[in-house]
């Protein structure tokens, strides 16, 4: 049942519980409670918009490979990276490079700029970036197995 919820609700926050109810065979009310104990246990984090990055100037977009020194531990570069704003994503990764971040800014004189404030962290060894050309699609909703 949360699965249905969840998917639900995923293609369209805005949903009514009636409307997931009726999809899901529940009850608005019994959706409501599945839906305040999915956000009570952190399955559902929280509910938020989808902007469309063009729309508020921000088309240019990159991925950072982005790889520790070694001499500050990774712990500690995550919540300066996080403060950076054209940060979007940060992932934790393994192999050759320890972060590796989705970089939204309006050009890519910008991202030079974000690259220079990232490489100014303590403990950032060396960036590598890929420049994204078209995005097919994003933002996926999850759906769990049933």
């Amino acid at each position: 049942m949360d699965a249905g919820i969840i998917t639900a609700l995923g293609e369209d926050g805005r949903r009514s519980y009636a409307d997931v109810g009726a999809d899901v065979g529940l009850s608005t009310a019994a959706v409501h409670e599945r839906v305040k104990k999915m956000l009570e246990r952190g399955v559902i984090r929280r509910f938020s918009i989808s902007v469309d990055p063009e729309s508020v100037g921000l088309s240019f977009t990159a991925f950072v490979a982005i790889r520790n020194d070694g001499g500050v531990h990774c712990r500690e570069v995550a919540p300066r990276l996080r403060e950076i704003a054209a940060v979007q994503e940060l992932h934790s990764v393994a192999g050759e490079y320890d972060f590796l971040a989705k970089i939204r800014t309006s050009q890519a004189r910008e991202l030079e700029a974000v690259l220079y404030q990232i490489k100014a962290i303590p403990g950032v060894a060396r960036t590598t970036s890929t420049v994204v050309l078209n995005t097919e699609f994003e933002d996926q909703p999850l759906r769990p197995p049933v």
